[in-house]
C-alpha cells in the first residue's frame, strides 16, 4: 500500500464555448460510432472542434500520507464507507480533461498466446514440441515462470521451427528480466513467421517499454516494408507513437491498422489508450463502450473479455474518484489476465485499506510471480504483512525494497512502522527495534518530499525516542536489580566472617 494516496481534486471546467449546434453535432457523430472502430479517429477530430476554448486549471494536489499507522484493520474505514460516485450519463458529454498527473498504464507485457490453428502459411511444429508448447502455456497462467520458460525452450529444442514457442518463451524471460534474451526470442520467431503478430508485438512493447522507442519505431518500419499489410507491424507502430506524443499518427495508424484487420484487437485499444494519453477521457471511455459493451444487439461488444481494455477503464474509473466502479474492473482484470501486475497491485491497495490484509498479500503473491523485481508490489506486499502480523515477512520485503531503491521514503517510513508496533521483532531485542525505528523514521525525514503534510513524522520519531529510552532505562533497572542479590550476598558472607 503506497505512503501517500493522492486524492485528485475535481478539475474546473473551463467554460463552454461552443453552440449547441456543435454539442448536438459531436453527440450525434458519437452515437453513430458503431462496427468499423477506426471511425473514432474522425470523433477525435470533433472533439477539438466541440472542447473549451480556455485550459482547464488543475486543482491544488493535497497528497497525504494514509493515516493508519496504529490502526488494526479492523479500525480502518471499509470501503462501503465511501460514498458512491453519482451515475454515468447514457450519452458521452463533451470530452473534458484529466489531471496531468493521472497517467494512464504503461503497456503491459504479453502473456504467453496460445496456439494459432494451422494453416497453409504457417510451418507445421511436430506433436512433442507442441506439447511441451502448451505445457508452458499452462505453466505461464499459473505464476510458474522458471518452469514455464524450461518447458518452452524444450519446445524449441524438440522443434527449431515451433515460432510460438519462441515468442512465448521471449515474453516469459521479458518477466524475468532477460531483456536481451527476450529479443532474441522475438527476433526467432520472427525469422520462422515474419507476420507473427505476438511476435511483432512482444518486440516492439519490449524495445517501447526498456525507454528505446527511436529504436522500437526503426524495427517496425523495417518490418513495415517487408510486409505493408501487416495489422500487427502497424498497431504497434500506432502504440510506439502514441507514447511519444504524436497523437494524430497514432490514430490514422490504428485505424489503418484496422481497415487491414477489423477484428484486431490490439488496435482498438490502442486508439483508447490514446485518447486517454491525450486527456480525451469521454472518448477513451467510448471506445471502451464498443469494445467491451457494444451498443445494443445490432453492434455488440467487439471483445468483451479484453483484460487490457478493462485495465484502462479501471483506471480512468479510478482517476474519476468513481472507487466502487474502479473496484469492479479492476475485479474482473484480475479474473481474466492474472498476470497484469498492475491490475493486482492496485486492487491490493483498495482490499488493504478496506482492512482484508489476506486478500492483499494474495494479489501481491500473485504480482510477484509475474513480475519478481517489481519494487512497488513488494513494497506494498510488506505492509500487508505488518498489518497481517507476519512480522518476519514484512521485514524481509522491506529490507529488499530499501536495498533495490535505498532513497525510497516509503520503505524507511514502512520499516519505522513495523519496528515501533510490533510487539515483537524476531532477531531484535526490544531496545534495537526501538532503535531501528527511530534510525528509519529520520532516513524518511531526509528524503521525504517537501510540504508534505500530515505524516506524523515527528510525533512517530518522539514515540520512538520515548520507547527507546524507557526499553534502555528497564534494561538498566533490569540489571541493577540483577546485580542486588549478590552485592547483598558478598556483604552478608563477609560480615558472617568478621563476627
Amino acid at each position: 500500500m503506497r505512503l501517500h494516496p493522492r486524492t485528485y481534486l475535481p478539475l474546473r471546467l473551463c467554460s463552454s464555448a461552443s453552440s449547441e449546434r456543435d454539442e448536438l453535432g459531436m453527440k450525434t457523430t458519437l452515437a453513430r460510432f458503431h462496427r468499423p472502430l477506426f471511425a473514432v479517429t474522425t470523433v477525435a477530430l470533433l472533439s477539438l472542434a466541440a472542447g473549451c476554448s480556455k485550459k482547464a486549471t488543475v486543482a491544488t494536489q493535497a497528497p497525504a500520507p494514509r493515516p493508519y499507522a496504529e490502526l488494526s484493520p479492523a479500525q480502518r474505514a471499509p470501503a462501503s464507507a465511501v460514498r458512491p460516485p453519482p451515475p454515468r450519463p447514457a450519452a458521452p458529454p463533451p470530452a473534458a480533461p484529466i489531471p496531468a498527473a493521472v497517467a494512464p498504464p504503461p503497456v503491459a507485457a504479453p502473456p504467453v498466446a496460445a496456439a494459432p490453428p494451422p494453416t497453409s502459411n504457417l510451418p507445421r511444429v511436430s506433436p512433442a514440441a507442441l506439447a511441451a508448447y502448451q505445457a508452458g502455456v499452462a505453466a505461464f497462467q499459473a505464476g510458474q515462470l522458471p518452469t514455464a520458460k524450461a518447458q518452452l525452450t524444450k519446445a524449441t529444442q524438440l522443434d527449431s521451427k515451433a515460432y510460438m514457442a519462441h515468442a512465448a518463451r521471449g515474453a516469459v524471460l521479458e518477466r524475468m528480466g532477460d531483456l536481451g534474451g527476450a529479443e532474441t526470442a522475438y527476433g526467432q520467431a520472427l525469422l520462422i513467421v515474419p507476420d507473427y503478430g505476438p511476435a511483432i508485438r512482444g518486440r516492439g512493447l519490449l524495445l517501447l517499454r526498456a525507454g528505446r522507442a527511436g529504436r522500437a519505431e526503426r524495427v517496425l518500419n523495417e518490418g513495415r516494408a517487408k510486409q505493408p499489410d501487416s495489422a500487427a507491424i502497424i498497431a504497434t507502430l500506432a502504440e510506439v507513437k502514441s507514447v511519444e506524443g504524436d497523437s494524430a499518427a497514432a490514430q490514422r495508424l490504428a485505424s489503418e491498422a484496422l481497415k487491414k484487420d477489423p477484428d484486431y484487437r490490439p488496435a482498438m485499444v490502442t486508439i483508447a489508450r490514446d485518447h486517454f494519453r491525450q486527456r480525451r477521457v469521454d472518448l477513451a471511455l467510448y471506445t471502451l463502450k464498443a469494445i467491451l459493451d457494444g451498443f445494443g444487439e445490432e453492434n455488440p461488444p467487439r471483445d468483451p473479455n479484453n483484460g487490457e481494455a478493462r485495465l484502462l477503464r479501471a483506471q480512468i474509473l479510478r482517476s474519476q474518484g468513481s472507487r466502487s466502479e474502479a473496484i469492479e474492473e479492476y475485479e474482473k482484470v484480475v479474473r481474466l489476465r492474472p498476470d497484469l501486475v498492475e491490475a493486482n497491485v492496485t486492487l491490493a491497495s483498495y482490499v488493504l485499506e478496506a482492512g482484508n490484509a489476506q486478500r492483499a498479500t494474495q494479489l501481491l503473491e500473485r504480482a510477484l510471480q509475474y513480475d519478481p523485481n517489481n519494487v512497488e508490489a513488494r513494497l506494498n506486499l510488506g505492509d500487508a504483512y505488518r498489518v497481517g502480523g507476519r512480522i518476519s515477512d514484512a521485514e524481509r520485503e522491506l529490507l529488499w525494497v530499501r536495498q533495490r531503491s535505498p532513497n525510497s521514503p516509503e520503505a524507511h517510513y514502512n520499516l519505522g512502522l513495523l519496528y515501533l508496533f510490533s510487539e515483537q521483532v524476531p532477531g531484535k531485542t526490544s531496545a534495537q527495534a526501538a532503535n531501528a525505528a527511530v534510525q528509519s523514521f529520520e532516513a524518511y525525514q531526509k528524503l521525504r518530499p517537501r510540504g508534505v503534510p500530515g505524516d506524523g513524522i515527528e510525533e512517530l520519531i518522539t514515540r520512538a525516542r520515548s520507547r527507546k529510552a524507557v526499553v534502555e532505562a528497564e534494561s538498566e533497572q533490569t540489571s541493577a536489580s540483577d546485580a542486588l542479590p549478590n552485592t547483598w550476598s558478598s556483604q552478608t558472607v563477609a560480615g558472617g566472617r568478621a563476627s
